[in-house]
């Protein structure tokens, strides 16, 4: 963070980008996972080079590009860059499938074999998404029925692990401890008690994760308040 604790200018610009990812990824049809995927190729992207020496949206568009592949889920050029198109140019045409076209399709291509060489060829991630499933079932099963009814749990830790890609928290923390995060703010955003907690012999996200720790919970949580302040700050 920056001076008086705002948000760096570089946070910003990936909380934009990030953003214009997912919407991308909407729109192309990509599934939560490839999405995921391509949020942090970009993520970690920038971690190794200077956001001053590439354009960050061409990455963006290369990671949605290689996420794709990663996760088996193809997508055609052309369908990013008209995706891409219609984000930026809301009430402008389809590109026409002249030179400045094929110069950015190149661009993506290229970006993407720059972008593998950089990365070293690690795109594979292990992403929170299957460990929350199964935390939510389990705790599902933990408390009553009119508890899990009346309060929407398991969406709001779904919402809390997709805007948690907005920023690097999937670089900073493991998969595990960050699913466990979610559900655990969610938990107290509707004042949800698990049953049993006062008697038993540890918490029950420790239970979930043995090498999770309070702090690391706290750690979590404030980087995604950090990320829905930068959102209320950014049109």
């Amino acid at each position: 963070r920056g001076p008086e604790g705002r948000p760096a200018p570089e946070a910003r610009v990936h909380f934009r980008v990030a953003r214009f990812i997912m919407e991308a990824g909407v729109k192309l049809g990509m599934r939560s996972i490839p999405i995921a995927t391509a949020c942090t190729i970009y993520h970690k992207f920038f971690c190794e080079t200077s956001l001053d020496a590439y354009d960050p949206y061409l990455i963006a568009m290369s990671s949605i590009y290689l996420a794709g592949k990663v996760e088996e889920q193809h997508l055609r050029t052309r369908d990013i860059i008209n995706v891409s198109n219609r984000y930026f140019n809301p009430s402008g045409e389809p590109l026409e499938l002249d030179s400045r076209f094929w110069e950015l399709r190149d661009s993506i291509v290229q970006c993407e074999l720059l972008m593998l060489r950089v990365l070293r060829f690690q795109v594979s991630f292990q992403h929170p998404h299957k460990y929350l499933l199964h935390y939510l079932v389990s705790l599902k099963n933990w408390l009553n029925r009119h508890s899990w009814q009346r309060t929407p749990v398991a969406v709001t830790a779904w919402a809390l692990l997709r805007d948690s890609y907005h920023g690097g928290l999937c670089l900073r923390f493991q998969a595990q401890h960050i699913a466990v995060a979610v559900l655990y703010l969610a938990l107290q955003f509707y004042g949800v008690e698990v049953p049993a907690e006062v008697e038993a012999e540890k918490p029950w996200w420790q239970v979930f994760s043995d090498d999770l720790t309070k702090p690391i919970i706290d750690n979590i949580v404030s980087d995604l308040i950090q990320i829905y302040t930068m959102d209320t700050e950014i049109p």
